[in-house]
């Protein structure tokens, strides 16, 4: 580990730079800057990702999730570094001669260094202030390195879509949860309108009086939507379980590009939803419906995430079922 990347370094570093950007906010006519943060935001992304995208996604969240962000990119293998740089990212309110501004730090770690991480960042967190995980590296997360760098967290968020093994990365996450560790899935976060679509099917008494009639649910899939496919049966085979409903459940594979579809079916009763493009398709006995349904991006699914930061029991035991139901299926 350098000597520039000593974590006493940084934080003289990031001191100095509030001092400078107070200094520089007063001399344009303004009045200073607002230092907001409540939270520590670790990303760990690897170098050759989308240098301009991630930051932009970075600076889109700070105004509701105000966070000192530590950005780590994977540099891969090679001899043992790490680098660093601290900066700001600063924005105005409407209406306001204020800016506020958040640190952001970024490190560059050979995957030699990865052992050195942890030393590293535990010093650079906010005190008292939680430490949100955010690992966009499919390839770091199933590194032995990467279980070190969870248990430092509050919360670690994934995506298993990203995952080359996504049956596997859910076993792992699985793992995780098992020993304590908080998680969030960028895959479940994704499901989240088509659960309230689903749940808003049966807000109907009549469709609701159907439930007990339903025989099977089958989830389509296609291109890189395995894991939101198995968590969207493992939560719809669990939530009719609960009401003593016990249906067949199929989750099979189609050729038709990035696809999901979802189909419930009883003696009278046949419900469908499926995405077709910005819009969600639901189709109740043979009358279809349209609303919108923006595709997900990593923002809107980050904001969504870092907005929850206790444990949320739903998405615990649907991951519990969708690793299990992962492991006889082919990804």
């Amino acid at each position: 580990m350098g000597a520039s990347v000593a974590p006493e370094q940084i934080l003289k570093e990031l001191a100095a730079l509030w001092v400078d950007s107070g200094k520089q906010g007063q001399a344009e006519g303004g009045t200073g800057v607002l230092r907001a943060c409540s939270m520590t935001l670790l990303v760990l992304a690897e170098a050759r990702e989308d240098t301009q995208s991630l930051g932009e996604t970075i600076a889109g969240l700070m105004p509701e999730h105000p966070a000192r962000t530590i950005l780590v990119r994977l540099s891969g293998a090679g001899d043992r570094s790490l680098a660093e740089r601290v900066y700001s990212q600063c924005w105005m309110p409407f209406g306001q001669r204020r800016q506020i501004c958040c640190e952001q730090v970024e490190i560059t770690a050979s995957d030699a260094a990865l052992a050195d991480l942890q030393s590293v960042v535990l010093p650079l967190t906010v005190p008292d202030l939680p430490l949100i995980v955010w690992c966009r590296s499919a390839r770091l997360a199933q590194m032995p390195e990467f279980r070190q760098i969870a248990e430092m967290a509050r919360k670690v968020v994934v995506d298993s879509v990203a995952a080359t093994d996504p049956a596997a990365m859910l076993r792992r996450a699985q793992d995780m949860a098992e020993h304590g560790v908080m998680l969030g899935d960028l895959a479940w976060t994704s499901l989240t309108r088509w659960r309230e679509m689903l749940a808003q099917v049966f807000e109907n008494q009549g469709n609701a009086s159907q439930l007990p009639h339903i025989q099977s649910a089958a989830v389509e899939w296609g291109g890189s939507r395995f894991a939101p496919a198995v968590y969207l049966g493992a939560w719809i085979r669990d939530s009719l379980a609960a009401v003593d409903v016990h249906a067949s459940l199929n989750i099979s594979r189609t050729p038709d590009g990035d696809f999901l579809r979802v189909r419930l079916t009883g003696d009278e009763f046949a419900a469908e939803l499926v995405r077709e493009d910005d819009r969600m398709v639901v189709t109740l006995n043979g009358a279809s419906q349209c609303t919108n349904l923006p595709q997900p991006t990593d923002y809107l699914l980050m904001r969504e995430e870092l907005g929850i930061v206790r444990h949320d029991p739903v998405f615990e035991r649907t991951l519990a079922s969708a690793a299990r139901l992962a492991h006889p299926i082919e990804p």
